[in-house]
């Protein structure tokens, strides 16, 4: 292996291409859109909504974790030591614990969106209107970092790999 004589911090044979900072500003606005929704549903939907949202985030935390989950057994990658349940602000949830390919996480992010979404337009029919709103505040919430992530790296080569600490996201390229 040759030494890296500019001083460019590598992984293997990556090369450190973009570094996302999460700063603190990012998480203020980030910790106080929860609040500032949960307000608002109360004004606009119901005084129910604080209780329906403690019953939502739980819900939700596990719709996400049967999605990610499902979808990477079904592409086929490896799940053991490599994703865990992160309690960790702003990653809550299910997380890559190493470094993970971009394309895959895109991949899981989406499904995770999108099939999310879907699950949660479902309950209109059986719940009541506060709770599917619930699902949908906490659903939007807790994807907000994943999918601020992704929109900061749209630009960059789907063979790159990802690492997650939580003041930063590092994007590694070849």
């Amino acid at each position: 292996m040759e030494s890296n004589t500019k001083g460019a911090a590598t992984f293997y044979q990556y090369k450190l291409i973009k570094k996302i900072n999460i700063t603190n500003t990012f998480m203020r606005i980030y910790l106080s859109l929860l609040p500032i929704s949960i307000v608002l549903e109360t004004l606009f939907v119901s005084w129910w909504s604080i209780f329906f949202l403690i019953i939502a985030a739980p819900i939700v935390v596990w719709i996400q974790y049967v999605i990610s989950r499902s979808v990477l057994l079904i592409t086929g990658h490896p799940i053991i030591k490599r994703w865990r349940t992160s309690y960790q602000l702003p990653w809550l949830g299910y997380m890559p614990d190493q470094y993970i390919n971009y394309r895959l996480f895109r991949k899981v992010q989406l499904h995770n969106f999108w099939i999310g979404l879907c699950i949660a337009t479902f309950f209109i029919v059986w719940s009541p209107p506060a709770f599917t709103v619930s699902l949908v505040i906490c659903h939007m919430w807790l994807l907000l970092p994943r999918i601020f992530i992704l929109l900061r790296l749209r630009r960059e080569d789907s063979e790159g790999m990802l690492k997650f600490s939580s003041t930063d996201v590092s994007y590694y390229s070849q």
